[in-house]
């Protein structure tokens, strides 16, 4: 881990970050400045397909756009030991000195509406010690957390009950991260521009906690554009300054190349957005979820399951058809 430096990237962040983004000082330390750039993982699920498939007519196209750029890795009830699984990966960065991209998804009933990734934890307690056994893996090295897509928006098939304990663990979760890993950045997930607006979501994200995290996170697995994104996640951090603070906001760019066309699972037709790099509209913009990854057993991705790496529908991505 590279010792902090606080110039040259926070100089161009705060050329690059538009005014509305910038909210108070952070209780943690930069891990940007800690690291030379993001981490590549050379054992994704492209790049261990492109391994595994070497004379396959689509390897070097999948190899070149989508296996060898940094995105994130996801965490949750299929990761064995959580604390050895996170600390594996955050340690592989740390000794090439990358900035590693994680997300927690584990909340017990997750994807409860959309039915496509359930599972989780198998209850509360569990949860918590999950992410506080994933916050100390950790521990002092520079990492970005997105903490657990969808679930802030959809509250539709919830009771009031649900709805408390889910927001409960993920402020007691942010909490975790901030003791135990200070040199951390999470944002919580928020949604997308075309779910939930601006007002509820910035009143659901106070009550989960964000307050205490860097900011949140936008689009994750989804695809509406850059452009839409940002406007939202300016409105978003607007509204939560009736809290008395504002965030800056991430956006997951890894598919939204030709934005959405009204589908969410699997739609055909979608191409890779930008690159993970710092700014664009956003403080980050971030390959979030895996292009080629199934979003489960719908659209082009019939008969798959979530999460499952689809060569045909990762080679379509890279052209946009």
């Amino acid at each position: 881990m590279r010792r902090p430096t606080l110039t040259g990237v926070l100089a161009t962040l705060a050329m690059i970050v538009p005014a509305v983004l910038l909210g108070p000082s952070p209780a943690h330390a930069d891990p940007l400045s800690q690291t030379s750039g993001f981490y590549v993982n050379p054992y994704s699920s492209p790049a261990s397909w492109v391994a595994a498939n070497p004379g396959d007519g689509r390897a070097a196209a999948i190899r070149t756009s989508i296996a060898q750029k940094p995105m994130a890795s996801w965490f949750g009830n299929w990761s064995g030991d959580i604390a050895t699984a996170v600390r594996n990966y955050v340690g592989a960065a740390d000794a090439v000195d990358k900035l590693p991209l994680l997300v927690a998804y584990n909340l017990p009933g997750r994807d409860a509406c959309g039915g496509h990734s359930g599972g989780g934890a198998g209850s509360v307690g569990a949860y918590d010690a999950w992410a506080a056994s994933f916050a100390g893996a950790v521990g002092s090295r520079p990492a970005v957390v997105v903490l657990e897509p969808d679930s802030l928006g959809d509250f539709n098939c919830m009771s009031q009950s649900q709805i408390n304990d889910r927001t409960g663990m993920l402020s007691r979760a942010i909490n975790q991260f901030r003791s135990k890993a200070p040199n951390t950045w999470v944002y919580l997930d928020a949604g997308n521009s075309g779910w939930v607006d601006a007002t509820t979501m910035a009143q659901r994200l106070n009550q989960a906690g964000v307050a205490g995290a860097r900011g949140f996170a936008l689009n994750v697995s989804n695809y509406f554009t850059t452009g839409e994104n940002s406007n939202y996640g300016n409105r978003v951090a607007n509204e939560l300054r009736r809290f008395g603070y504002s965030k800056p906001f991430v956006i997951d760019t890894s598919r939204n190349g030709n934005g959405s066309n009204g589908q969410w699972c699997n739609p055909a037709g979608r191409r890779l957005g930008t690159p993970s790099q710092l700014g664009g509209g956003a403080e980050m913009l971030l390959w979030l979820k895996t292009p080629g990854e199934s979003d489960g057993n719908c659209g082009v991705g019939g008969g798959s399951s979530a999460g499952q790496f689809l060569p045909e529908v990762a080679y379509k991505m890279i052209y946009g058809y």
